[in-house]
């Protein structure tokens, strides 16, 4: 079964699509984890520690503590990933960069926020390498 089939394949299109209900926000992280997972990141906690390296340490820990999410904007996601890192992403996507930038700032914080419920990031999205592809 493809990523784009089944569950994660609805919540993905409908996170591609802009809108997403709550009940398919609790399942972001696991989309997120599938596109991740092929990427140099390999997993959340891997994206997140690039953009806290990349100097978004502020917004990162808003999107695991219990407060509200500080916003983010394409352009620093791309600052502090750098352009080959956004690209893989974009690619697993299947959309253009742009794109892809405006999605993982409209998304990316809630799917943090939900794969940490008591402010740490859940064991299966943790920091992990590429897996031998």
């Amino acid at each position: 079964m493809s990523l784009l089939e089944g569950v994660l394949g609805e919540v993905l299109k409908g996170v591609l699509n802009g809108n997403v209900n709550q009940q398919q926000q609790s399942q972001l992280p696991d989309i997120f984890g599938q596109i991740l997972k092929n990427t140099d990141f390999g997993s959340i906690g891997g994206l997140l520690k690039q953009l806290q390296q990349g100097g978004l340490e502020q917004q990162v820990n808003s999107w695991l503590g219990d407060g509200k999410n500080l916003p983010v904007t394409p352009g620093e996601i791309k600052g502090a990933l750098g352009n080959e890192k956004v690209k893989q992403i974009a690619q697993q996507l299947g959309i253009p960069v742009d794109e892809a930038l405006k999605k993982l700032t409209q998304f990316f914080p809630e799917a943090v926020n939900q794969a940490s419920p008591d402010g740490q990031l859940a064991a299966q999205h943790e920091a992990q390498g590429r897996s031998g592809r």
